[in-house]
């Protein structure tokens, strides 16, 4: 890579940058997020434990949602980290859909405050798609 540093110590407040808006997905080039997370072929069985929890809960709202916009949402390419209003409208939390997580370990590169405790899956199916693709290539 081109810069020195952790790659979170290079995002900049969301107040330096300008807003990206993207095309909806065209279903030839680019698809909607459900479809690429179900190509992944990872699956979590509903009884293992939590393998994304937060180190600090506060630090989302508090610092990535307040200075960052809430980058988690966005650097994801699973949609695992959604910021959703509170139940009295007023606010937003952050929701870890870990069942969308497709193991990429992108935040826990990315996270601009390293809170994101991102361990290692139970289960068999974890690497299906790694098993796959070196079966096919012997």
């Amino acid at each position: 890579m081109s810069h020195k540093g952790a790659d979170y110590g290079k995002l900049k407040p969301a107040k330096e940058c300008k807003k990206i808006e993207y095309p909806k997905p065209d279903g030839q080039l680019t698809f909607d997020l459900l479809s690429s997370v179900a190509l992944t072929n990872t699956n979590h069985e509903g009884d293992q434990p939590a393998h994304l929890t937060l180190k600090n809960d506060k630090i989302p709202e508090e610092r990535n949602l307040a200075i960052f916009d809430g980058p988690e949402q966005r650097f994801c390419p699973a949609g695992v980290y959604e910021y959703v209003l509170t139940e009295d409208g007023k606010s937003k939390r952050l929701q870890i859909n870990a069942q969308n997580c497709i193991h990429c370990k992108t935040c826990d590169i990315k996270d601009p405050s390293q809170n994101i405790n991102w361990v290692t899956p139970e289960g068999k199916n974890i690497y299906t798609f790694i098993e796959k693709n070196s079966l096919e290539s012997k």
